[in-house]
């Protein structure tokens, strides 16, 4: 009779009572806010309501996100961080760039945890389009994180000119994409799933060809 080893532990398991106390107060506030800032509106949403809500203090919400902002945006975050973990891995492999960027973006939003993420994912976005204030937090992260990137993409492609554009166009060209197929999944009803965004991703990667292309035709018949 031959034993069988049990099956690894989730890494989140294998950490200490400490930082999984930490992750799972991360979770309850991240879970807890989008529900609040979805049913009742994130301005209308006191940080103290919040804190109430999940029974924590200011203090212990300040030692995990900076900003109602930041909070409503941890599902964007985690999602961009994991990548930007996946690129210092995944380069370079004799492919173009571009292609290199759009498998790490499928392959990193299929090992997201499958805990709910999506629906968070969801909120998180639909938040970013509806509240100023949260766009401008995503917008300002988006910036520091295509920089990270652009630095990630020159050392390992090993590019010796520093004011090289590509490295920043391959990247915008994904992050355009990206946001294009992040908004045509988040606006659409029923059940936020993996397998959704990941086809929205496939469809917006597989339309920058033509959108490279694209040539203004004739001018349409003006107003009557």
């Amino acid at each position: 009779m031959t034993s069988t080893s049990p099956p690894p532990a989730p890494a989140t398991e294998r950490l200490p009572l400490r930082e999984r106390k930490k992750l799972r107060t991360r979770q309850a506030l991240v879970d807890t806010a989008l529900r609040m800032f979805t049913e009742r509106g994130f301005d209308a949403t006191t940080l103290d309501e919040l804190c109430e809500a999940v029974e924590v203090s200011k203090r212990t919400f300040f030692r995990t996100f900076a900003s109602k902002e930041d909070v409503a945006l941890a599902p964007v975050q985690d999602l961009w961080h994991a990548v930007l973990d996946d690129l210092s891995t995944r380069l370079p492999d004799g492919r173009p760039v571009l292609h290199q960027l759009q498998d790490t973006m499928l392959a990193t939003v299929g090992r997201m945890a499958a805990d709910g993420w999506t629906e968070r994912l969801r909120a998180s976005r639909r938040l970013i389009s509806q509240v100023p204030a949260v766009e401008a937090h995503s917008l300002h992260f988006c910036n520091r994180t295509s920089r990270a990137a652009i630095a990630i993409l020159r050392q390992r492609l090993a590019l010796p000119d520093p004011g090289d554009p590509r490295p920043r166009l391959a990247l915008g060209m994904l992050l355009t994409a990206v946001d294009c197929a992040l908004d045509a999944w988040a606006s659409r009803p029923g059940p936020a799933t993996r397998t959704g965004l990941a086809a929205d991703l496939r469809a917006a990667f597989a339309a920058i060809p033509d959108g490279l292309t694209l040539t203004a035709g004739p001018a349409g018949p003006g107003p009557r």
